[in-house]
């Protein structure tokens, strides 16, 4: 900085040249801001640059920089964030400084950035840093798949957030395995529109009503043909390893064969089957009676999930009033059972055939993977 001729490119004769000179040369803090704000005036005052001059300015600029407090710093990513020919050392420089106030605005929106030098960042950075990439107005999926390999909860629910980043398959099973251990990423990953379907309904066990609600209607509106592209998707997915069967099971299982077979096997069994404490037949029968996997129906039997059997009892044509007696007997160690076995009537009644037939199948992976 000392040698006047390097700033010579930048600023032409007539220019406050000499005045800039003096200015690199102090060690006040306030005039060296000056310097530097002037300088960065010049820069967008001069859109006929050549790329010799931009490289230059990009160089003066950064050897300033590095002797400013955060506050300038800071100041000077916001003026050159969003900038489509601001100096690419410069850019680079702001990227990776250490305070997430001077790299969060460039990471965000600088155009200059390419994937190479967002991954950097993500490597030897922190999670503000990561978060900050992911708001950008579109992310890569090989920048997105390095989030979720580093970033924290927070920043994954950031990424989940942006529409315009793209996430691999890979990276959206890693995120749903994660959201399942923590409430606060439930929304984020079922309200993503580019989800797959099948990790969707995987959600549906762990998520709050007003969640669940938003996975019918994804299904409901969802195309025959990607349902079947989702279905064959989620096929390779799906475990088969739920734990082990209960020890009257066998036993069970030959007694629901027996009804089955004397065509005996009806919807009033399966409640006498709940009121008379048969919870193993009535998995079996309900397992049978909707076509899904016996783990299925157990899960949603002692989680007393009443609205994924609300989604079952609607699949299977059941009526109102048997749902109600099932969800009754189901309730009936609670305080208020009747009362809230209505609430979830009222969403039985509200919940479209198609839309329970649908949800229906994804469930179905299970017995279609455990029998294979």
């Amino acid at each position: 900085m000392s040698d006047g001729a390097a700033l010579s490119p930048i600023v032409d004769a007539s220019s406050r040249l000499p005045d800039l000179i003096a200015l690199a040369q102090e060690t006040s803090s306030e005039k060296r801001r000056a310097l530097l704000r002037e300088l960065t005036d010049h820069f967008f005052g001069d859109p006929e640059r050549s790329e010799t001059e931009t490289a230059l300015y990009g160089s003066v600029l950064s050897g300033l920089t590095d002797a400013m407090e955060v506050a300038v710093r800071a100041e000077l990513a916001e003026r050159f964030a969003a900038a489509a020919d601001a100096p690419i050392q410069l850019i680079r420089r702001l990227a990776n400084d250490e305070a997430e106030d001077v790299a969060q605005p460039v990471l965000r929106a600088s155009p200059m950035l390419t994937e190479e030098d967002l991954i950097q960042v993500i490597r030897s950075r922190g999670q503000g840093h990561m978060r900050a990439v992911s708001q950008r107005a579109e992310v890569s999926e090989a920048v997105s798949d390095a989030i979720v390999e580093r970033g924290d909860d927070e920043t994954l629910g950031v990424l989940l957030g942006n529409d315009g980043a793209h996430l691999s398959r890979a990276a959206c099973e890693a995120a749903v395995e994660r959201a399942r251990a923590n409430p606060a990423l439930h929304a984020p990953t079922v309200e993503r529109a580019s989800l797959p379907a099948d990790l969707l309904n995987e959600m549906y066990f762990e998520v709050e009503a007003r969640l669940r609600q938003r996975i019918l209607e994804q299904n409901a509106r969802m195309d025959p043909a990607l349902l079947e592209s989702a279905l064959a998707a989620g096929r390779t997915r799906v475990a088969t390893d739920d734990g082990a069967l209960p020890p009257d099971y066998a036993e069970s299982l030959a007694y629901v064969e027996e009804l089955r077979a004397a065509n005996q096997l009806t919807p009033q069994v399966l409640a006498r089957f709940l009121r008379s404490g048969g919870r193993t037949s009535f998995l079996i029968a309900l397992s049978q009676l909707a076509d899904i996997e016996f783990h299925t129906a157990r899960q949603i039997v002692e989680r007393r999930e009443l609205d994924a059997l609300a989604v079952v009892c609607k699949a299977a044509d059941l009526d109102r009033a048997l749902f109600l007696t099932y969800a009754v007997v189901l309730l009936n160690t609670d305080g208020d059972a009747m009362g809230k076995a209505r609430a979830y009537a009222g969403m039985y009644n509200d919940l479209t055939h198609e839309a329970a037939q649908r949800t229906l199948r994804f469930w179905r992976m299970r017995k279609a993977m455990h029998a294979a």
